[in-house]
């Protein structure tokens, strides 16, 4: 087993710019004054393993992922607004911001009578548009996550771009001076990131161990001024997508290192001390606990849509059968999206839709200048329940 390289201190002297940090504006402060912030090593070529035990748990961590992906992606992988809800939920721009099934579903449709579930779509869909954008695993693929995921936010102006100012970590509000942790010096941000992306791309690393590595790396980086976490999370997902550990459905792992956000800054420092295993060891542990709760997601998705179908009878190739497949994966509904998705005309979804009325399967619903609409309460339920163990993080920064 290889020992992880050693990071450095780098001496700077503090020029007193303004910084911007976790939403505030912090004014100059101790111009002239000298502080260290850690470069961390270069690992584009490093020759570094984990331990046989954690390498044991990482590799059967990717396997299980790649079983469910293969068993379920299909079935499942059209979820995308709930999968990915519990990685938007971890964005420190909707925290301790809460979004039922139900709300997220109407939000879809436009209806944004719930501030809640309209951010929480916003940022689902960005976080689809980032990882379209970082499949190339590329500096500037990382660039256009980091647009994805900010656009529309206060922030917009500076996304996808590297940070041209120094940031730091608690203690402190207006000079990195004995703060908790000072990250790279803005300069030194675009070789690391191309030395990171380098190791990101390498196919002799086992994918979640690279993934792990990866992601703990981008943070120490920091490249950022706001938005690190999201991107290095949504790294986390590219990674496994681009190894085809995972093609079909992104499982929420990123997303479980925060259950425990305290033991996820833990694992984080003792990365920057040298040693990965217990970053890697949580991703593993997050796999597994998202396995878990998305087994349970699809197996409740097949048995409701098959009592669903033991209540209807109609022809082979009447429009209710589609209707029905497509309430699987979007359990809210209107006559728009029924013509969009189906290319149903109004009367026909409308007498299909009836007659799932009658099966007790949806309820109709008329909204105020947005028509009429339909829920599966069903499904929606059994997305909830989805969301609920999941969990929700702990209070935190955006690390």
């Amino acid at each position: 087993m290889h020992s992880w390289p050693s990071g450095t201190h780098e001496e700077v002297i503090w020029q007193g710019s303004a910084q911007e940090f976790i939403g505030l504006r912090f004014t100059s402060g101790m111009r002239g004054q000298k502080y260290k912030a850690f470069a961390p090593p270069h690992i584009a070529k490093t020759t570094y393993s984990p331990s046989p035990a954690v390498t044991s748990v990482a590799e059967e961590a990717s396997r299980e992922i790649s079983r469910f992906d293969e068993k379920y992606g299909s079935r499942i992988g059209p979820f995308a607004t709930i999968m990915l809800h519990s990685e938007s939920v971890a964005s420190s721009q909707i925290e301790n911001l809460t979004a039922n099934a139900r709300s997220l579903g109407e939000a879809e449709l436009g209806i944004e009578e719930k501030v809640n579930a309209t951010l929480v779509v916003r940022n689902v869909r960005a976080m689809e548009a980032a990882l379209s954008a970082s499949e190339t695993l590329s500096v500037g693929s990382i660039l256009d996550m980091h647009a994805a995921l900010m656009k529309g936010t206060k922030d917009e102006g500076i996304s996808g771009r590297w940070r041209e100012e120094q940031v730091w970590i608690g203690t402190s509000a207006s000079s990195p001076i004995g703060a908790e942790f000072i990250p790279p010096h803005h300069l030194r941000v675009p070789e690391f990131v191309e030395d990171l992306m380098i190791y990101a791309k390498r196919t002799d690393v086992p994918a979640l161990v690279q993934a792990a590595i990866a992601h703990a790396q981008f943070e120490t980086i920091h490249p950022f001024t706001d938005g690190n976490g999201r991107t290095g999370r949504a790294l986390i997902h590219s990674m496994l997508k681009r190894h085809r550990v995972a093609l079909n459905v992104s499982t929420p792992v990123s997303a479980g290192l925060l259950s425990d956000i305290g033991e996820y800054h833990r694992s984080l420092d003792a990365y920057r001390d040298g040693d990965p295993e217990p970053i890697i060891t949580l991703c593993a542990e997050a796999a597994f606990r998202a396995i878990a709760n998305g087994t349970q997601l699809a197996e409740d998705v097949s048995s409701i849509a098959d009592s669903w179908r033991s209540k209807i009878k109609a022809r082979k190739d009447a429009a209710v059968w589609r209707i029905i497949e497509l309430l699987e994966s979007r359990p809210v509904i209107n006559a728009d999206v029924l013509n969009e998705e189906l290319g149903l005309e109004y009367l026909t979804s409308k007498r299909a839709m009836d007659q799932l009325i009658e099966a007790k399967i949806v309820i109709g619903v008329d909204k105020y200048k947005r028509g009429r609409f339909w829920r599966a309460p069903e499904m929606l339920e059994a997305l909830d329940k989805f969301a609920e163990r999941a969990g929700r993080r702990q209070k935190s920064i955006n690390m």
